[in-house]
């Protein structure tokens, strides 16, 4: 169960890229979600993700020298989820939300890639929470640069 979850259904098997395998999927079943459930199913989404996350990513993990393979890809879900939320929140058409869904997948790719700030203090801690937390933490960075987008192109 554990595997299951860390690589997000296998996705994080997917090659090349697994990082941005594992946040395309994660948008796409965002996108479902908010569709579905809006922004409350998302924010359960990105409460459980991130949860059972820590929980796979530590039995994932635990005894070996890799603290972060590339197969887990579950904190990208997490960050994915997190940069989309502002989009559940502030309706907008269909055809303008499609591009701020768009941005909010380079966002956060950007920032998870480059390791911005407190992204990379995160990343190079050890451990399961920093496994998620580098991740988190762009996503939240992704989720503010999609409110001033949304704030100063409505």
């Amino acid at each position: 169960m554990s595997h299951l979850i860390a690589t997000f259904f296998y996705v994080g098997h997917m090659r090349p890229a697994p990082g941005t395998w594992g946040s395309l999927a994660a948008l796409l079943v965002g996108f479902a979600l908010v569709h579905i459930s809006g922004a409350t199913g998302l924010s359960i989404g990105i409460i459980a993700s991130s949860l059972l996350g820590w929980w796979a990513t530590a039995a994932e993990t635990k005894g070996k020298k890799d603290h972060d393979p590339s197969e887990i890809v579950i904190d990208e879900v997490a960050g994915q989820w997190i940069a989309t939320l502002p989009l559940a929140i502030w309706p907008q058409t269909f055809e303008i939300a499609i591009w701020y869904w768009l941005l909010a997948f380079a966002g956060f790719r950007l920032f998870d890639i480059t390791k911005p700030g407190l992204v990379g203090w995160a990343d190079r801690q050890v451990g399961p929470l920093s496994v998620m937390l580098d991740d988190i933490i762009a996503g939240l960075m992704a989720a503010t640069v999609i409110c001033l987008v949304m704030v100063i192109l409505p």
